[in-house]
């Protein structure tokens, strides 16, 4: 049996990305049935370039409103969704969906990378897929910007929650996992911009995602926030620093020329640098983060996460249907 795959993509003024991402798009080995934008009143061209590559367009909304108008227009048994700053390989498609169908999943994701070489952004990201994985049979995490889902369990749930000002898309995964088996699929990476990151800067961002994230664990739903959160409030996409643009010797060199504070590093830290020196990009993510994190520091993070789990568990309620909570 034939699978038809409706890709939708939700907009605001995504002139500077959307056309990467159509053209990866057209570009794949398993082509979308078709791809559908849904544009939230775009000010730079979105909605005229998407129809100009020969995307189908339809008003949108906030992202939750824009990927549930996309999927009432489309006619996919599975829809992927995507935001437009995503540059998915030319086999993506392929292979997602081979391991979609494959493993009987109604709802799935998968791990992330970054469109840039920039090391501080990759440690972030490596982290992010950590988490993911460590929390998946209890929270499952899928976030908005990659998210494959079955139109029969879309419509079972209702579609994305509306009302939600944020983590809309988590909120969709853990609801679809009531229905079927929510997954991450295995050994693929969609690379995202880290634009927000950019605007915000981490200290800002990373706050605001831990005062979700505490939402999310304990049940609660994300209808208001005590900070702003833009949607389509992005300037153009700036070229890269770039921390792996030279190879590892010209690194070693320069390293060399520092004298504070690496020459006050002990043995160990020492050790852990020439490890991220040296470090393949394929490891697995957590032999990636072993290489700035101690093992024991590691453990008790761990256990820790582990404990916040547990309790979460034996306090939330069993599904998150109530959209009055």
């Amino acid at each position: 049996m034939t699978i038809v795959v409706s890709v939708i993509i939700p907009t605001l003024n995504e002139a500077a990305y959307l056309p990467g991402l159509l053209d990866a798009l057209h570009g794949q080995t398993r082509p979308p049935d078709e791809i559908i934008v849904a544009d939230a009143g775009s000010a730079d061209g979105t909605a005229e370039l998407a129809l100009a590559r020969g995307a189908r367009l339809v008003r949108g909304g906030m992202p939750a409103a824009g990927r549930n108008a996309g999927a009432r227009a489309a006619r996919g048994d599975v829809f992927l969704f995507l935001d437009a700053d995503v540059l998915p390989r030319e086999d993506f498609i392929e292979r997602a969906l081979d391991d979609f169908a494959g493993a009987g999943y109604a709802v799935a994701t998968c791990s992330v990378a970054t469109l840039d070489d920039d090391l501080a952004d990759q440690i972030i990201i490596e982290a992010t897929n950590l988490y993911m994985q460590v929390v998946r049979p209890i929270s499952p995490r899928a976030p908005g910007f990659c998210i494959l889902a079955r139109r029969d369990v879309h419509q079972a749930i209702g579609g994305f929650d509306e009302s939600l000002k944020m983590c809309e898309d988590h909120d969709y995964a853990w609801r679809a996992s009531q229905i079927g088996e929510f997954g991450i699929l295995a050994g693929m990476r969609i690379p995202v911009s880290m634009r927000r990151l950019e605007k915000e800067g981490l200290p800002r961002l990373a706050l605001k995602y831990l005062w979700c994230e505490m939402c999310v664990l304990s049940g609660r739903p994300v209808r208001a926030t005590p900070f702003e959160y833009e949607f389509g409030a992005f300037p153009p996409a700036a070229p890269s620093a770039g921390y792996f643009s030279i190879d590892v010797a010209e690194l070693r060199t320069r390293l060399g020329r520092i004298e504070n504070p690496i020459q006050h590093l002990s043995r160990s830290g020492l050790d852990q640098l020439q490890r991220l020196v040296e470090s393949d990009p394929v490891d697995t993510t957590r032999e990636r983060l072993r290489v700035l994190i101690e093992r024991a520091d590691l453990a008790v993070l761990y256990r820790y996460l582990l404990h916040r789990l547990s309790h979460r568990s034996d306090n939330a309620p069993p599904a998150r249907n109530d959209r009055d909570a």
